[in-house]
C-alpha cells in the first residue's frame, strides 16, 4: 500500500525539464525585464515555462562542444530595429559561448556594461542606433579575445578614447561615428591593432592634431572617415603609407598646410579634403603661399640730403613735397608689380606641378609616360585608348553656310556621321540587311551590316515625335556631345537620322552580348571565370570614371545595371546607353510603344519593319525591372540625378559578378538592352544598415545580405560568392575579398560615403597587381 501511495506521488509532480530553465534562459529573460517598452512584442514568446530559449525569436543555438555543458548553448542574439526601450543587463555577459550579439535600431539606454567582458567567446558587439550614453568601456570590452566587430555608432556615448584600445589586437571594425567623443585621439593605440580593417570615428567632437601613426594600420581597408570632427594642424604625411585601395576622409575639419603628396594620399580626390579652409595644395588646386605677397608699400628712407640753402631757390622748395608723394606712389607702384609677378608665378608654378602630377600617375612599368597632360588623356592613355583629335573631331560642316545644322533643314532629313571615320550613306543602311536585336522602353535596336557586309552596326529606331528645325537642331546638338565621347570601354555613337516622322541614332555594334547574358548562361557555354569577371568590373569602372571625369558634359548615366554593360569576343565590357534619356526628351519620342510613323513605318518602312518580340512567361518588365540596380535618393520623387547613383548601381553591378544574385537575390537579372539610358525616380531612401527597417527596403536585397555576412554573421567568403565560381579553379580569396570591399564601399546608404568612380577605377585596378 505504501509503494502505492509513493508512485501516485511521482505521477503527480511535474517533469524535471519543467522545474527550471537553463542558466542561459534566465540571463536572456533578464533582457526582457529590462525591456520597459516592447511595441513590437519582439520578446513576448520569452517565457521561463520553456526548457531552454533555442526556440525564442531572436535566439539561435548550437550543439555544445564541450560534455561538461549544456547539450544546446545560445551562440547568438539578435532583436534588431524593434524599437524597444530599456538598458542592456549585465546578465548578457553570462552567456559563455555567445559569438553574435545584435541590438541595434532600439531605443536603449544607459552605458554599455563592462560584464560583457565576461562572454569570452564575443566576437560581435551591434549596438548602433540606441539612445546609449556614458563612456566606451575599452578596458572591459578588450578583454573579450575573439572580438573582432564593435559598432556603437547612433549613441550619445562621450567623453576621451581610452589608451585600453590598444589591447583590442583582434578588432577589425571599429565604427564610433554619430557619437559625443570628444578630446584628442590617443597616440600609440593604432600600432597596435593590427587586424584593424575598418575605422569610422566621424561625427564627433575629436579635436587637436591627427597622430601620424594612423598611418600604420597595415590592413584597413575601404574608408578611413575621420570627418565632421574638429581636428587641427596638418595632415600628417605618415598617412601616405595607408594601402592604396584606402579611401581617405577628411571633410569638415580645421585642418590646415599644404596636402602632403606621399604615398596613397596622392590618388586621393579632391572629395576627401573638402571643408577645411585652411588646406592648400592639390588636389585642392589651391595654392600654397609660402611668403604672402605685401599688403602696403615699403617704407621711405628716413633722412635725404639737404640742399645747401645758397643754392636752393623759392622754387625749389615748392617743388619738394611733389618730389616725395612721386616717390611714394612709385613705391607703391613697384610693390603692387612684384606681388602681381609673384602671383603670377605661384600659379604657374601649380599648373606645372600639376602637369607634372598628371604624367607621373600615367606611368607606365618601364618608367615612361604619356607626353599628354591632364587626367582624362591619362585614364585614356593608360587603358589603350585614342585621344585622336582628328578622329573624335566632328564632321567640320555641321554648321555651314547658312548657319543650319546638317540634317535640319527640312525635307526628307539626312544621315550625318559625327566623326569622319565613319562614312555610310542613307541609302546603303536601306539596303542592307537588317535584324532586330531587341526591344525596350527607348525604341527598338537593329542590327545592321553595311560597307558590303563587312562593318555591322547598332541603329536605335527612337520613332516619330515630329518637331521642327529648332527641336532638330537642339537634337543634333545633343547628339555630337554624346558622341565626342571616346574610350574603349564606352559604345560610341556613330551617326544620327532626323526627320518629321523618324529619328535614329547609330552606334557602335558589340557582338558577344551583354553581361547579364553572360551572369545568366548560355546554352553550352561555361560560367564566367574569376579573371574574366574582375577584367569586366576593371573595364565598366574605367568607362563610367570617364563618362564622368572627361566626356564633354561628365555625364551621369543614370541606368548602371548588366544588360547595360556590352562584351567582345574577349570579354571587354563596354558601357552602353548614356545619354539617351536627352536625345529622347529633345526628340518628343514616346519612351514606350512602337513608333509612331504609322502604317508600314516612316522612312525605314518594309526594310526594317517595327517588330515586338515576344515576353516568355516570368522574363516581363515586372520580374527584370532595373529598378533593383537604383541608389535610395534615387528613388525620391523629384531627385536630380547625380554621379553617386552611378557609384550605387555599379557596387550593385559588382556584388552581382561576385555572388552570382540579382538585386532581389533571386537569380533574377535585368532586360535586354542595346544602347543608351535615362535617369530614374522611385521611393525613399533607407538606414545605414540596409535593413529596410527605416526606408521601406529600399536598399537591394543583394547588398544587405552581403553587408550583414561581413557585418554581422561574420560568414565565410565561401557561402557568399558565385558557386559557379567555387567549381573552378581556386579562388584568391585576398583578391575577392578586395573586391567586396569596394562593392560595399560603393554602396553605401549615404551618397558622401561613396568613393567616385574613379578611385573605385583606381581600387580594382590595384586587385592582384
Amino acid at each position: 500500500m505504501t509503494k502505492i501511495l509513493l508512485l501516485l506521488l511521482l505521477l503527480a509532480l511535474p517533469p524535471p525539464a519543467a522545474l527550471a530553465l537553463t542558466a542561459e534562459g534566465l540571463a536572456l529573460l533578464a533582457f526582457k525585464a529590462a525591456a520597459t517598452d516592447d511595441p513590437y512584442s519582439a520578446l513576448s514568446r520569452w517565457s521561463e515555462s520553456d526548457p531552454d530559449p533555442c526556440g525564442w525569436p531572436g535566439v539561435r543555438c548550437a550543439n555544445a562542444s564541450s560534455p561538461s555543458s549544456p547539450p544546446r548553448v545560445v551562440v547568438g542574439l539578435a532583436v534588431a530595429g524593434k524599437n524597444i526601450s530599456g538598458y542592456i543587463p549585465s546578465e548578457l555577459g553570462s552567456l559563455l559561448f555567445l559569438r553574435r550579439l545584435n541590438l541595434h535600431g532600439n531605443r536603449l539606454s544607459g552605458a554599455i556594461p563592462a560584464a560583457l567582458s565576461n562572454a569570452s567567446s564575443l566576437h560581435s558587439l551591434y549596438l548602433y542606433g540606441n539612445r546609449l550614453t556614458g563612456g566606451l568601456p575599452a578596458a572591459a570590452l578588450c578583454d573579450l579575445p575573439r572580438l573582432q566587430n564593435l559598432d556603437v555608432s547612433g549613441n550619445a556615448l562621450s567623453g576621451e578614447l581610452p589608451l585600453d584600445l590598444r589591447s583590442c589586437r583582434s578588432l577589425q571594425r571599429l565604427v564610433l561615428a554619430r557619437n559625443a567623443f570628444s578630446g584628442e585621439l590617443p597616440a600609440g593605440v593604432w600600432p597596435e591593432m593590427p587586424s584593424l580593417q575598418q575605422l569610422d570615428l566621424s561625427s564627433n567632437a575629436f579635436n587637436g592634431s591627427l597622430p601620424p601613426d594612423l598611418g600604420e594600420l597595415p590592413r584597413l581597408a575601404g574608408m578611413l572617415n575621420l570627418s565632421h570632427n574638429r581636428f587641427s594642424g596638418v595632415v600628417p604625411p605618415e598617412l601616405g603609407r595607408l594601402p592604396a585601395t584606402v579611401t581617405l576622409d577628411l571633410r569638415f575639419n580645421n585642418l590646415s598646410g599644404a596636402i602632403p603628396q606621399t604615398g596613397s594620399l596622392a590618388s586621393q580626390g579632391p572629395t576627401a579634403f573638402l571643408n577645411n579652409p585652411g588646406l592648400c595644395g592639390y588636389p585642392l588646386q589651391v595654392p600654397c603661399r609660402a611668403v604672402p605677397p605685401p599688403t602696403q608699400s615699403p617704407t621711405p628712407p628716413a633722412t635725404t640730403t639737404p640742399l645747401p640753402s645758397s643754392t636752393a631757390s623759392a622754387s625749389d622748395r615748392h617743388q619738394q613735397p611733389i618730389r616725395t608723394g612721386l616717390i611714394a606712389l612709385i613705391s607703391v607702384a613697384d610693390a603692387a608689380g612684384v606681388a602681381l609677378v609673384g602671383i603670377i608665378l605661384v600659379y604657374v608654378y601649380w599648373k606645372v606641378k600639376d602637369r607634372k602630377d598628371d604624367h607621373r600617375r600615367c606611368r607606365g612599368d618601364d618608367g615612361d609616360y604619356s607626353t599628354k597632360t591632364g587626367l582624362c588623356r591619362c585614364m585614356l592613355w593608360r587603358h589603350g585608348g585614342s585621344d585622336n583629335s582628328s578622329d573624335a573631331s566632328s564632321s567640320g560642316d555641321d554648321e555651314a553656310g547658312d548657319g543650319k545644322y546638317r540634317g535640319c533643314g527640312g525635307g526628307e532629313g539626312e544621315l550625318v556621321a559625327i566623326d569622319r571615320g565613319f562614312r555610310v550613306e542613307l541609302d546603303e543602311l536601306l539596303r542592307s540587311s537588317a535584324y532586330v536585336l531587341g526591344k525596350g522602353g527607348k525604341g527598338i535596336v537593329y542590327k545592321v551590316v553595311v560597307a558590303n557586309g563587312t562593318t555591322p552596326v547598332a541603329v536605335r529606331r527612337l520613332g516619330g515625335g515630329g518637331g521642327g528645325a529648332d527641336r532638330c537642331k537642339e537634337f543634333a546638338a545633343e547628339a555630337r556631345t554624346v558622341g565626342r565621347a571616346r574610350h574603349p570601354n564606352v559604345v560610341r555613337l556613330r551617326a544620327y537620322y532626323w526627320s518629321a516622322d523618324e529619328k535614329l541614332v547609330v552606334t557602335d555594334f558589340v557582338g558577344n552580348g551583354n553581361l547579364a547574358t553572360a551572369l545568366r548562361g548560355r546554352q553550352g557555354q561555361t560560367a564566367l571565370s574569376w579573371s574574366a569577371r574582375l577584367k569586366i568590373a576593371r573595364g565598366a569602372a574605367r568607362g563610367l570614371a570617364y563618362l564622368h571625369e572627361c566626356s564633354p558634359r561628365r555625364f551621369v548615366h543614370g541606368e548602371v545595371k548588366p544588360s547595360n554593360i556590352l562584351l567582345d569576343a574577349d570579354f571587354t565590357p563596354r558601357v552602353a546607353d548614356f545619354g539617351l534619356a536627352s536625345l529622347l526628351a529633345v526628340a518628343g519620342c514616346a519612351p514606350d510603344g512602337p513608333p509612331s510613323s504609322g502604317g508600314a513605318g516612316g522612312l525605314l518602312g518594309g526594310a526594317i519593319p517595327y517588330v515586338k518580340p515576344p515576353v516568355a512567361p516570368g522574363t516581363g518588365p515586372d520580374r527584370f525591372s532595373s529598378s533593383g540596380y537604383r541608389a535610395p535618393e534615387a528613388r525620391a520623387a523629384g531627385a536630380k540625378p547625380t554621379q553617386k547613383w552611378d557609384v550605387f548601381s555599379f557596387g550593385v553591378l559588382l556584388l552581382e559578378l561576385l555572388t552570382g544574385r540579382g538585386p532581389a537575390a533571386d537569380h533574377a537579372s535585368p532586360s535586354t538592352s542595346a544602347s543608351f539610358s535615362a535617369p530614374v525616380s522611385g521611393s525613399t531612401a533607407t538606414d545605414r544598415s540596409g535593413s529596410g527597417e527605416h526606408g521601406g527596403g529600399a536598399v537591394p536585397e543583394v547588398v544587405r545580405w552581403v553587408r550583414r555576412g561581413f557585418e554581422e554573421d561574420a560568414r565565410p567568403v565561401a557561402e557568399m560568392v558565385d558557386p559557379a565560381l567555387l567549381r573552378g579553379p581556386a579562388l584568391p580569396k585576398k583578391e575577392v575579398v578586395a573586391a567586396f570591399h569596394v562593392a560595399l564601399a560603393c554602396t553605401e546608404a549615404d551618397p558622401d560615403l561613396r568613393p567616385r568612380m574613379k578611385a573605385v577605377a583606381d581600387s580594382l585596378d590595384k586587385i592582384g597587381s
